[in-house]
């Protein structure tokens, strides 16, 4: 009996292993084509995300990207907490280009020596709707050139 429970063990782990490991069964995420990055630099505006806390209480949230001279780009996030909105929030950070042959994925570091993963999944070929994500599916933004966006 202990030779027969092997194989059906063996089995069992697989198919329910892959599962524990924490990773998820999603397909690889596409990202933009190429990105023109002086085109993309300037200020968006944040339609839509996921929730997460560094983003906790805020409103009219935008981010503004600055190209460096070293091909670095400077990132100002900002928003507006409290019912009034009249307390601004931000974060300075820098963003640097991993995928050089597309521009679409980055990484973002608030807290050197840390960074993020910031991928440009979709891109309008105008440059003024984006959507920002990152492997794990945790984050994403919508954002806009402009405050609001049309519902299409």
């Amino acid at each position: 009996m202990k030779n027969s429970l092997t194989p059906m063990i063996l089995f069992v782990l697989a198919l329910y292993l892959p599962g524990c490991m924490g990773k998820n069964a999603y397909p690889p995420l596409e990202i933009a084509g190429k990105v023109d990055l002086a085109r993309y630099t300037g200020r968006w505006h944040e339609i839509a995300r996921y929730p997460h806390r560094f983003e906790n209480g805020c409103s009219s949230v935008t981010a503004d990207y600055t190209l460096q001279e070293d091909g670095s780009i400077h990132v100002l996030n900002q928003c507006r907490l409290g019912e009034q909105g009249n307390k601004i929030k931000s974060a300075e950070g820098r963003a640097k280009v991993v995928d050089k042959r597309t521009n679409a994925k980055l990484k973002v570091s608030f807290f050197w020596p840390f960074y993020g993963d910031y991928w440009i999944l979709d891109l309008d070929e105008n440059y003024q709707h984006v959507i920002v994500g990152e492997p794990s599916r945790k984050y994403v933004w919508i954002l806009s050139r402009t405050p609001e966006m049309e519902s299409d």
